[in-house]
């Protein structure tokens, strides 16, 4: 069932205006990830769509996972017109289920007429949801905290001893497992290989075991730029473009470790039942158009999926900042760059959640024996 919002409700039962009932009509709702990344959104998609077609755009948090978006639509009241996904969500949604096909004519070609089947990345355009962006999961730490030595790759988020202070973590199994297993030495082409068994697993979470006593949670991508700016922990994990909003545009004195980036992808899909799925097809169609999506990537460090998008990517809007070195695609950044294996992340969601949700049970045992 489509959502009728109280005020619509009130006036239908009253008297249906066409007007007011059209307007009400012309609201698409997003579902996005909140902060500087949607503030990048706003200037750069959602503003410039409403003022193209009149249809206003509006936003609801979104802290990524298939669990949120199931009990959504388990509610039987689809209000998310549009889904923000990371790509492997995305890919396991499409096999549950849960999304809508979205039609690959509304691809716009490139301005030199390049065929959009050509000029996004290979693997973008799919049935089921459009990659739109390529992010990294990346370490940070607070300048202030260490005035000598600095850290400088993944094992040191490890080092308690040459670098000590809390550590923020998503309270989720996304990145902190390869990163355990980087720390430990493991070559980067065997992580999934070997987090795809059981002795790979139990070697990255006795690994976490280590630093379990300083991890400080964070959810929303967000809390973890505030969580090491306000001095709450000296390394956090989060996202680069969120870090990079608060170095260039906010000033703050905190450092990007690249070792060990974590590249992943974000798509545009839509939520099954929405009963918008035509308005929908067509903000995606708006927002992946080479123009928009360069208009992001001058806001904020997330590199556009389209060949001709990344051509236009200068200087940052604001703060004239060179953008294309805070890229995660950098040449200099892809060193010992990750590339988040999405069918493995797919393929894993639920054991992946089963295996963080017991290391977490037992840990909070182990702190209630100690209490005793």
């Amino acid at each position: 069932m489509k959502r009728l919002s109280s005020w619509t409700m009130l006036m239908g039962a009253v008297l249906v205006l066409p007007g007011l009932l059209s307007a009400e009509e012309r609201v698409l709702t997003v579902a996005t990830w909140g902060g500087a990344y949607e503030a990048s959104q706003r200037e750069a998609y959602f503003q410039p769509f409403t003022e193209q077609t009149g249809i206003e755009v509006r936003t609801v948090l979104y802290n990524g996972g298939l669990q949120v978006l199931r009990d959504h639509l388990a509610s039987g009241n689809v209000e998310w017109d549009v889904i923000d996904m990371i790509q492997s969500d995305a890919s396991a949604a499409c096999e549950e289920g849960l999304l809508e096909t979205i039609s690959p004519s509304i691809l716009a070609p490139a301005p030199d007429g390049t065929p959009p089947e050509e000029d996004f990345m290979g693997g973008a355009i799919n049935p089921c949801y459009i990659t739109q962006i390529v992010f990294s999961t990346v370490i940070a730490y607070d300048d202030r905290a260490f005035p000598g030595i600095k850290p400088r790759n993944v094992a040191d988020f490890f080092d308690l001893e040459t670098f000590p202070g809390k550590r923020a973590l998503r309270r989720a199994p996304v990145g902190m497992l390869e990163w355990a297993l980087l720390s430990l030495s493991v070559p980067r082409e065997q992580l999934y290989d070997l987090l795809s068994t059981r002795r790979g697993l139990e070697l990255a979470f006795r690994r976490l075991d280590e630093i379990r006593d300083e991890i400080v949670w964070w959810t929303g991508g967000d809390e973890s730029v505030e969580l090491l700016t306000s001095g709450k922990v000296t390394m956090a994990t989060g996202y680069n473009g969120r870090f990079f909003d608060a170095q260039v545009k906010e000033g703050v004195p905190i450092s990007v470790i690249w070792d060990g980036q974590l590249i992943g992808f974000n798509s545009w899909a839509i939520p099954r039942g929405t009963d918008q799925a035509a308005m929908a097809e067509q903000f995606i169609g708006f927002a992946t158009r080479t123009e928009h999506m360069a208009a992001q990537a001058n806001r904020i460090s997330y590199g556009p999926t389209r060949r001709s998008a990344r051509q236009r990517i200068g200087l940052h809007v604001e703060t004239r900042v060179p953008m294309r070195p805070h890229m995660p695609t950098a040449p200099e950044h892809m060193a010992n760059a990750v590339i988040r294996d999405h069918r493995w992340y797919s393929q894993t969601v639920r054991l992946r959640e089963q295996w963080f949700r017991e290391w977490l049970e037992r840990n909070d045992e182990a702190l209630s024996d100690d209490s005793q």
